[in-house]
Protein backbone atom coordinates (compact mmCIF):
# COMPACT_ATOMS: atom_id res chain seq x y z
CA UNK A 1 0.00 0.00 0.00
CA UNK A 2 1.38 3.41 -1.04
CA UNK A 3 0.60 5.72 1.87
CA UNK A 4 1.28 8.76 -0.33
CA UNK A 5 -1.44 7.69 -2.75
CA UNK A 6 -4.62 9.68 -1.91
CA UNK A 7 -6.70 6.52 -2.45
CA UNK A 8 -4.96 4.99 0.59
CA UNK A 9 -5.90 7.82 2.95
CA UNK A 10 -8.53 7.13 5.60
CA UNK A 11 -11.63 9.27 5.12
CA UNK A 12 -11.09 11.48 8.17
CA UNK A 13 -7.49 12.18 7.13
CA UNK A 14 -8.53 13.03 3.58
CA UNK A 15 -11.30 15.32 4.85
CA UNK A 16 -8.87 17.13 7.18
CA UNK A 17 -6.29 17.65 4.43
CA UNK A 18 -8.94 18.95 2.05
CA UNK A 19 -10.13 21.37 4.75
CA UNK A 20 -6.54 22.57 5.25
CA UNK A 21 -6.03 23.09 1.52
CA UNK A 22 -3.27 20.46 1.45
CA UNK A 23 -5.25 18.07 -0.76
CA UNK A 24 -7.73 18.53 -3.56
CA UNK A 25 -10.97 16.56 -3.92
CA UNK A 26 -9.99 16.12 -7.57
CA UNK A 27 -6.77 14.38 -6.52
CA UNK A 28 -8.64 11.99 -4.25
CA UNK A 29 -11.31 11.14 -6.82
CA UNK A 30 -8.73 10.71 -9.57
CA UNK A 31 -6.70 8.37 -7.35
CA UNK A 32 -9.77 6.27 -6.49
CA UNK A 33 -10.86 6.06 -10.13
CA UNK A 34 -7.35 5.04 -11.14
CA UNK A 35 -7.36 2.31 -8.55
CA UNK A 36 -10.77 1.09 -9.73
CA UNK A 37 -9.46 0.97 -13.29
CA UNK A 38 -6.37 -0.95 -12.22
CA UNK A 39 -7.91 -3.39 -9.73
CA UNK A 40 -11.61 -3.90 -10.36
CA UNK A 41 -11.08 -6.31 -13.22
CA UNK A 42 -9.97 -8.78 -10.53
CA UNK A 43 -12.10 -7.69 -7.56
CA UNK A 44 -15.33 -6.82 -9.41
CA UNK A 45 -16.67 -4.63 -6.63
CA UNK A 46 -18.44 -2.09 -8.84
CA UNK A 47 -21.84 -2.37 -10.50
CA UNK A 48 -21.77 1.20 -11.86
CA UNK A 49 -18.95 3.77 -11.77
CA UNK A 50 -20.08 7.35 -12.40
CA UNK A 51 -16.68 8.57 -13.54
CA UNK A 52 -17.91 11.72 -15.28
CA UNK A 53 -20.27 12.67 -12.47
CA UNK A 54 -17.69 12.05 -9.75
CA UNK A 55 -15.07 14.14 -11.54
CA UNK A 56 -17.52 16.99 -12.11
CA UNK A 57 -18.58 16.97 -8.46
CA UNK A 58 -14.94 16.86 -7.36
CA UNK A 59 -14.21 19.99 -9.37
CA UNK A 60 -17.17 21.71 -7.69
CA UNK A 61 -16.00 20.68 -4.23
CA UNK A 62 -12.46 21.85 -5.07
CA UNK A 63 -13.74 25.28 -6.13
CA UNK A 64 -15.86 25.52 -2.99
CA UNK A 65 -12.92 24.58 -0.78
CA UNK A 66 -10.72 27.20 -2.43
CA UNK A 67 -13.44 29.78 -1.78
CA UNK A 68 -13.53 28.83 1.90
CA UNK A 69 -16.88 27.08 1.65
CA UNK A 70 -17.00 23.61 3.15
CA UNK A 71 -20.34 21.84 2.93
CA UNK A 72 -19.72 19.57 5.89
CA UNK A 73 -17.34 17.14 7.54
CA UNK A 74 -17.06 14.88 4.46
CA UNK A 75 -16.35 17.67 1.98
CA UNK A 76 -14.54 16.14 -1.00
CA UNK A 77 -14.48 12.55 0.33
CA UNK A 78 -15.47 9.82 -2.18
CA UNK A 79 -17.99 7.15 -1.17
CA UNK A 80 -19.30 3.91 -2.64
CA UNK A 81 -23.00 3.03 -2.34
CA UNK A 82 -24.44 -0.48 -2.10
CA UNK A 83 -26.77 -1.15 -5.00
CA UNK A 84 -29.95 -1.40 -2.97
CA UNK A 85 -29.80 2.32 -2.08
CA UNK A 86 -31.52 4.70 -4.46
CA UNK A 87 -29.12 7.21 -5.98
CA UNK A 88 -30.74 9.78 -8.25
CA UNK A 89 -30.08 9.15 -11.95
CA UNK A 90 -28.25 5.86 -11.29
CA UNK A 91 -29.90 2.45 -11.69
CA UNK A 92 -30.83 0.44 -8.60
CA UNK A 93 -30.41 -3.18 -9.67
CA UNK A 94 -30.40 -4.96 -6.28
CA UNK A 95 -28.08 -7.53 -7.83
CA UNK A 96 -31.11 -8.91 -9.65
CA UNK A 97 -32.33 -9.32 -13.22
CA UNK A 98 -33.65 -6.54 -15.49
CA UNK A 99 -37.28 -7.06 -14.46
CA UNK A 100 -36.43 -5.66 -11.03
CA UNK A 101 -34.29 -2.66 -11.99
CA UNK A 102 -35.34 0.84 -10.92
CA UNK A 103 -34.03 4.25 -12.02
CA UNK A 104 -34.96 6.53 -9.10
CA UNK A 105 -35.43 10.26 -9.28
CA UNK A 106 -34.32 10.89 -5.69
CA UNK A 107 -31.55 9.84 -3.35
CA UNK A 108 -32.11 7.59 -0.35
CA UNK A 109 -32.03 9.65 2.84
CA UNK A 110 -28.60 8.29 3.79
CA UNK A 111 -27.17 9.18 0.38
CA UNK A 112 -28.69 12.66 0.54
CA UNK A 113 -27.09 13.23 3.95
CA UNK A 114 -23.69 12.18 2.63
CA UNK A 115 -24.00 14.57 -0.30
CA UNK A 116 -25.14 17.41 1.97
CA UNK A 117 -21.99 16.85 4.05
CA UNK A 118 -19.85 17.27 0.91
CA UNK A 119 -19.22 13.62 0.01
CA UNK A 120 -18.76 12.59 -3.62
CA UNK A 121 -20.63 9.50 -4.85
CA UNK A 122 -18.29 7.41 -7.02
CA UNK A 123 -21.02 4.95 -8.00
CA UNK A 124 -22.81 1.77 -6.98
CA UNK A 125 -21.16 -1.40 -5.67
CA UNK A 126 -22.40 -4.95 -6.01
CA UNK A 127 -24.84 -6.61 -3.65
CA UNK A 128 -26.10 -10.15 -3.45
CA UNK A 129 -29.54 -10.52 -5.02
CA UNK A 130 -31.93 -8.39 -2.93
CA UNK A 131 -29.34 -8.41 -0.11
CA UNK A 132 -29.92 -12.10 0.54
CA UNK A 133 -27.68 -15.14 -0.15
CA UNK A 134 -27.34 -15.45 -3.94
CA UNK A 135 -23.77 -14.17 -4.38
CA UNK A 136 -22.52 -11.13 -6.23
CA UNK A 137 -19.59 -11.45 -8.66
CA UNK A 138 -17.26 -9.67 -6.22
CA UNK A 139 -14.01 -11.26 -5.00
CA UNK A 140 -12.07 -10.78 -1.80
CA UNK A 141 -9.15 -8.34 -2.29
CA UNK A 142 -6.99 -10.38 0.11
CA UNK A 143 -7.33 -13.43 -2.12
CA UNK A 144 -9.62 -13.39 -5.13
CA UNK A 145 -10.26 -17.13 -4.78
CA UNK A 146 -12.21 -16.32 -1.59
CA UNK A 147 -15.54 -14.65 -0.89
CA UNK A 148 -15.73 -11.03 0.29
CA UNK A 149 -18.87 -12.01 2.21
CA UNK A 150 -22.33 -10.63 1.66
CA UNK A 151 -24.67 -9.13 1.15
CA UNK A 152 -22.63 -5.90 1.10
CA UNK A 153 -19.97 -7.62 -0.99
CA UNK A 154 -18.91 -4.69 -3.14
CA UNK A 155 -18.93 -2.24 -0.25
CA UNK A 156 -16.45 -4.27 1.81
CA UNK A 157 -14.25 -5.15 -1.15
CA UNK A 158 -14.12 -1.57 -2.48
CA UNK A 159 -12.94 -0.24 0.87
CA UNK A 160 -10.58 -3.17 1.43
CA UNK A 161 -9.01 -2.72 -2.02
CA UNK A 162 -8.53 1.05 -1.46
CA UNK A 163 -10.99 1.95 -4.23
CA UNK A 164 -13.00 4.16 -1.85
CA UNK A 165 -12.33 5.29 1.72
CA UNK A 166 -15.98 4.93 2.74
CA UNK A 167 -18.92 2.81 1.66
CA UNK A 168 -22.54 2.36 2.63
CA UNK A 169 -23.97 -1.10 3.14
CA UNK A 170 -26.88 -2.71 4.90
CA UNK A 171 -27.21 -5.46 7.48
CA UNK A 172 -30.36 -7.49 7.99
CA UNK A 173 -28.62 -10.54 9.46
CA UNK A 174 -24.84 -10.26 9.02
CA UNK A 175 -24.33 -8.27 5.85
CA UNK A 176 -22.09 -5.45 7.10
CA UNK A 177 -19.97 -6.96 9.85
CA UNK A 178 -19.23 -10.31 8.19
CA UNK A 179 -17.95 -8.86 4.88
CA UNK A 180 -16.01 -6.25 6.84
CA UNK A 181 -14.35 -9.08 8.76
CA UNK A 182 -13.57 -11.06 5.62
CA UNK A 183 -12.09 -8.02 3.87
CA UNK A 184 -10.06 -6.68 6.79
CA UNK A 185 -11.90 -3.36 7.28
CA UNK A 186 -14.04 -1.70 9.92
CA UNK A 187 -17.76 -2.43 9.76
CA UNK A 188 -20.39 -0.70 11.91
CA UNK A 189 -24.13 -0.91 12.24
CA UNK A 190 -25.80 1.19 14.87
CA UNK A 191 -28.92 0.75 16.94
CA UNK A 192 -31.83 -0.18 14.70
CA UNK A 193 -33.04 2.93 12.82
CA UNK A 194 -30.16 5.10 14.02
CA UNK A 195 -29.58 5.75 10.31
CA UNK A 196 -32.74 6.09 8.19
CA UNK A 197 -33.55 3.31 5.72
CA UNK A 198 -35.89 5.40 3.54
CA UNK A 199 -34.95 4.92 -0.09
CA UNK A 200 -33.30 1.56 0.56
CA UNK A 201 -34.92 -1.55 -0.95
CA UNK A 202 -35.92 -3.58 2.13
CA UNK A 203 -35.25 -7.19 2.99
CA UNK A 204 -36.91 -7.32 6.45
CA UNK A 205 -38.02 -4.07 8.03
CA UNK A 206 -37.66 -5.33 11.60
CA UNK A 207 -33.95 -6.03 11.05
CA UNK A 208 -32.70 -3.78 8.24
CA UNK A 209 -29.84 -1.50 9.34
CA UNK A 210 -27.79 0.94 7.29
CA UNK A 211 -24.11 0.29 7.96
CA UNK A 212 -20.73 1.83 7.24
CA UNK A 213 -17.44 0.44 5.93
CA UNK A 214 -14.16 2.27 6.46
CA UNK A 215 -10.51 1.72 7.23
CA UNK A 216 -10.46 3.41 10.65
CA UNK A 217 -12.92 3.80 13.52
CA UNK A 218 -12.51 7.58 13.30
CA UNK A 219 -13.86 7.44 9.75
CA UNK A 220 -16.88 5.42 10.86
CA UNK A 221 -17.54 7.86 13.70
CA UNK A 222 -17.36 10.82 11.32
CA UNK A 223 -19.69 9.23 8.75
CA UNK A 224 -22.10 7.86 11.36
CA UNK A 225 -22.59 11.35 12.79
CA UNK A 226 -23.49 12.65 9.34
CA UNK A 227 -25.85 9.75 8.63
CA UNK A 228 -27.55 9.87 12.02
CA UNK A 229 -27.80 13.68 11.82
CA UNK A 230 -26.24 14.03 15.25
CA UNK A 231 -22.73 13.90 16.63
CA UNK A 232 -21.60 10.45 17.71
CA UNK A 233 -18.27 11.51 19.16
CA UNK A 234 -17.80 10.39 22.75
CA UNK A 235 -15.01 11.08 25.23
CA UNK A 236 -12.05 8.82 24.65
CA UNK A 237 -12.80 5.50 26.31
CA UNK A 238 -10.80 4.39 29.28
CA UNK A 239 -9.92 0.70 29.50
CA UNK A 240 -13.30 -0.94 28.84
CA UNK A 241 -15.25 -3.62 30.67
CA UNK A 242 -15.69 -6.44 28.16
CA UNK A 243 -17.88 -9.53 28.28
CA UNK A 244 -16.83 -12.78 26.63
CA UNK A 245 -19.31 -15.64 26.19
CA UNK A 246 -17.44 -18.97 25.82
CA UNK A 247 -20.52 -20.56 24.20
CA UNK A 248 -20.02 -18.25 21.21
CA UNK A 249 -16.42 -19.37 20.75
CA UNK A 250 -17.54 -23.00 20.57
CA UNK A 251 -19.17 -22.45 17.17
CA UNK A 252 -16.06 -20.87 15.62
CA UNK A 253 -13.17 -22.73 14.05
CA UNK A 254 -10.31 -23.42 16.47
CA UNK A 255 -8.16 -20.83 14.69
CA UNK A 256 -10.83 -18.12 14.99
CA UNK A 257 -11.54 -18.99 18.63
CA UNK A 258 -7.82 -18.79 19.37
CA UNK A 259 -7.55 -15.44 17.57
CA UNK A 260 -10.41 -14.00 19.64
CA UNK A 261 -8.84 -15.32 22.85
CA UNK A 262 -5.52 -13.78 21.79
CA UNK A 263 -7.20 -10.44 21.09
CA UNK A 264 -8.96 -10.59 24.47
CA UNK A 265 -5.61 -11.24 26.13
CA UNK A 266 -3.99 -8.28 24.42
CA UNK A 267 -6.87 -6.03 25.43
CA UNK A 268 -6.67 -7.29 29.02
CA UNK A 269 -2.92 -6.66 29.18
CA UNK A 270 -3.61 -3.10 28.04
CA UNK A 271 -6.01 -2.62 30.95
CA UNK A 272 -9.41 -3.91 29.83
CA UNK A 273 -11.33 -6.19 32.15
CA UNK A 274 -12.71 -9.31 30.47
CA UNK A 275 -15.55 -11.15 32.23
CA UNK A 276 -16.82 -14.52 31.06
CA UNK A 277 -20.63 -14.46 30.81
CA UNK A 278 -23.51 -16.71 29.76
CA UNK A 279 -26.15 -15.59 27.29
CA UNK A 280 -29.81 -15.80 28.40
CA UNK A 281 -31.83 -18.95 27.78
CA UNK A 282 -33.87 -17.15 25.10
CA UNK A 283 -30.75 -17.17 22.89
CA UNK A 284 -31.48 -20.84 22.04
CA UNK A 285 -34.62 -19.96 20.05
CA UNK A 286 -33.38 -16.71 18.54
CA UNK A 287 -31.93 -17.81 15.22
CA UNK A 288 -35.00 -19.85 14.27
CA UNK A 289 -37.31 -16.99 15.28
CA UNK A 290 -35.30 -14.49 13.30
CA UNK A 291 -35.47 -16.71 10.23
CA UNK A 292 -39.27 -16.73 10.35
CA UNK A 293 -39.47 -12.95 10.67
CA UNK A 294 -37.04 -12.59 7.77
CA UNK A 295 -39.05 -14.92 5.54
CA UNK A 296 -42.39 -13.26 6.22
CA UNK A 297 -41.20 -9.67 5.86
CA UNK A 298 -39.28 -10.45 2.66
CA UNK A 299 -42.40 -12.10 1.29
CA UNK A 300 -44.52 -9.10 2.24
CA UNK A 301 -42.29 -6.78 0.24
CA UNK A 302 -41.86 -9.07 -2.77
CA UNK A 303 -45.34 -10.61 -3.00
CA UNK A 304 -46.57 -8.75 -6.09
CA UNK A 305 -43.21 -8.92 -7.86
CA UNK A 306 -42.97 -12.62 -7.06
CA UNK A 307 -46.36 -13.39 -8.53
CA UNK A 308 -45.41 -11.59 -11.75
CA UNK A 309 -41.74 -12.63 -12.02
CA UNK A 310 -41.14 -15.71 -9.83
CA UNK A 311 -38.98 -17.43 -12.45
CA UNK A 312 -36.65 -14.41 -12.63
CA UNK A 313 -35.55 -14.68 -9.01
CA UNK A 314 -32.51 -16.82 -8.33
CA UNK A 315 -33.24 -20.08 -6.42
CA UNK A 316 -32.42 -19.12 -2.81
CA UNK A 317 -34.26 -15.80 -3.07
CA UNK A 318 -37.25 -17.52 -4.62
CA UNK A 319 -37.22 -20.10 -1.82
CA UNK A 320 -37.08 -17.37 0.85
CA UNK A 321 -40.15 -15.62 -0.56
CA UNK A 322 -42.11 -18.83 -1.06
CA UNK A 323 -41.39 -19.92 2.50
CA UNK A 324 -42.53 -16.54 3.82
CA UNK A 325 -45.76 -16.67 1.85
CA UNK A 326 -46.47 -20.08 3.39
CA UNK A 327 -45.97 -18.94 7.00
CA UNK A 328 -48.96 -18.24 9.21
CA UNK A 329 -49.60 -14.99 11.03
CA UNK A 330 -49.47 -16.94 14.30
CA UNK A 331 -45.96 -18.20 13.50
CA UNK A 332 -44.81 -14.68 12.66
CA UNK A 333 -46.18 -13.18 15.88
CA UNK A 334 -44.69 -15.99 17.96
CA UNK A 335 -41.30 -15.45 16.30
CA UNK A 336 -41.44 -11.72 16.97
CA UNK A 337 -42.23 -12.36 20.63
CA UNK A 338 -39.29 -14.77 20.91
CA UNK A 339 -36.79 -12.35 19.43
CA UNK A 340 -38.13 -9.47 21.57
CA UNK A 341 -37.78 -11.70 24.64
CA UNK A 342 -34.10 -12.16 23.82
CA UNK A 343 -33.68 -8.42 23.28
CA UNK A 344 -35.13 -7.75 26.74
CA UNK A 345 -33.22 -10.54 28.48
CA UNK A 346 -29.81 -9.70 27.00
CA UNK A 347 -30.17 -5.98 27.79
CA UNK A 348 -28.89 -6.19 31.42
CA UNK A 349 -25.80 -8.15 30.31
CA UNK A 350 -24.98 -5.52 27.71
CA UNK A 351 -25.76 -2.66 30.08
CA UNK A 352 -23.33 -4.07 32.66
CA UNK A 353 -20.42 -4.01 30.19
CA UNK A 354 -19.00 -1.55 27.70
CA UNK A 355 -19.09 -4.23 25.00
CA UNK A 356 -19.49 -7.94 24.40
CA UNK A 357 -16.47 -9.37 22.56
CA UNK A 358 -16.98 -12.26 20.14
CA UNK A 359 -15.96 -13.59 16.74
CA UNK A 360 -17.53 -11.73 13.84
CA UNK A 361 -17.64 -14.90 11.74
CA UNK A 362 -17.05 -18.59 12.30
CA UNK A 363 -14.00 -18.66 10.03
CA UNK A 364 -11.90 -16.44 7.85
CA UNK A 365 -13.28 -15.84 4.34
CA UNK A 366 -14.13 -19.21 2.74
CA UNK A 367 -13.09 -20.14 -0.77
CA UNK A 368 -15.59 -19.48 -3.53
CA UNK A 369 -18.35 -16.89 -3.70
CA UNK A 370 -20.83 -18.25 -1.12
CA UNK A 371 -21.39 -15.36 1.27
CA UNK A 372 -20.52 -17.13 4.54
CA UNK A 373 -22.28 -17.87 7.81
CA UNK A 374 -23.99 -14.87 9.49
CA UNK A 375 -24.64 -16.74 12.76
CA UNK A 376 -22.40 -14.55 14.95
CA UNK A 377 -23.87 -11.28 13.65
CA UNK A 378 -27.53 -12.34 13.54
CA UNK A 379 -28.36 -12.00 17.26
CA UNK A 380 -27.42 -8.32 17.28
CA UNK A 381 -29.35 -7.57 14.11
CA UNK A 382 -32.38 -9.35 15.56
CA UNK A 383 -32.03 -7.43 18.84
CA UNK A 384 -31.37 -4.13 17.06
CA UNK A 385 -28.30 -3.28 19.14
CA UNK A 386 -25.11 -1.58 17.86
CA UNK A 387 -22.18 -3.70 16.73
CA UNK A 388 -18.77 -3.12 15.19
CA UNK A 389 -16.24 -5.44 13.55
CA UNK A 390 -12.50 -4.73 13.84
CA UNK A 391 -9.67 -6.50 12.01
CA UNK A 392 -7.39 -8.03 14.62
CA UNK A 393 -4.75 -10.23 12.97
CA UNK A 394 -3.82 -12.08 9.80
CA UNK A 395 -4.36 -15.83 9.64
CA UNK A 396 -1.81 -18.44 8.69
CA UNK A 397 -3.42 -18.46 5.22
CA UNK A 398 -2.98 -14.71 4.82
CA UNK A 399 -6.62 -13.74 5.44
CA UNK A 400 -7.83 -11.29 8.10
CA UNK A 401 -9.19 -12.31 11.48
CA UNK A 402 -11.69 -9.98 13.14
CA UNK A 403 -13.44 -9.42 16.44
CA UNK A 404 -16.97 -8.15 17.00
CA UNK A 405 -17.93 -5.64 19.69
CA UNK A 406 -21.59 -5.36 20.71
CA UNK A 407 -23.15 -2.76 23.02
CA UNK A 408 -26.50 -1.94 24.59
CA UNK A 409 -29.23 -0.22 22.57
CA UNK A 410 -28.61 3.49 22.14
CA UNK A 411 -24.93 3.31 23.15
CA UNK A 412 -23.68 3.92 19.64
CA UNK A 413 -21.24 6.70 20.49
CA UNK A 414 -19.89 4.81 23.49
CA UNK A 415 -19.40 1.67 21.38
CA UNK A 416 -17.43 3.63 18.80
CA UNK A 417 -15.23 5.05 21.57
CA UNK A 418 -14.58 1.51 22.87
CA UNK A 419 -13.87 0.36 19.31
CA UNK A 420 -11.33 3.16 18.89
CA UNK A 421 -9.61 2.08 22.14
CA UNK A 422 -9.49 -1.53 20.97
CA UNK A 423 -8.27 -0.46 17.52
CA UNK A 424 -5.29 1.31 19.10
CA UNK A 425 -4.40 -1.73 21.19
CA UNK A 426 -4.83 -4.31 18.42
CA UNK A 427 -2.90 -2.04 16.02
CA UNK A 428 -3.86 -3.97 12.89
CA UNK A 429 -1.65 -3.02 9.95
CA UNK A 430 -2.32 -5.79 7.43
CA UNK A 431 -3.03 -4.93 3.81
CA UNK A 432 -4.62 -6.98 1.02
CA UNK A 433 -2.70 -8.40 -1.92
CA UNK A 434 -4.73 -6.49 -4.52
Amino acid sequence: MDRDDPSSLPAAVAAARIAEGALSPVEVVDACLARIAARDGSVRAWAHVDEAGARATAREREAEARAGHRRGPLHGVPVAIKDIFHVAAMPTTCGAGPAFHIRPLDDATAVARLRAAGAIVLGKVHTTEFAYFEPAPTRNPWNVAHTPGGSSSGSAAAVGARMAPLALGTQTVGSVLRPAAYCGVIGFKGTHRLIPTEGVVPLAWSFDHVGIFARAVADVTLAAGVLAARALDAPAASAPRLALAPELLERATPEVAAAVREAAGRLARAGATVHEVKLPASFAALHAAGRIVLEVEAAAYHEDLYRAHAAEYRPRTRELIADGLARSAVAYVRAQRERLAFRAEVAPLLADHDALLSPTAASTAPEGLATGDPWFCAPWSFAGVPACSLPAAVSSAGLPHAVQLVAARGRDAALLAVAAWCERVLDFSGSPSI
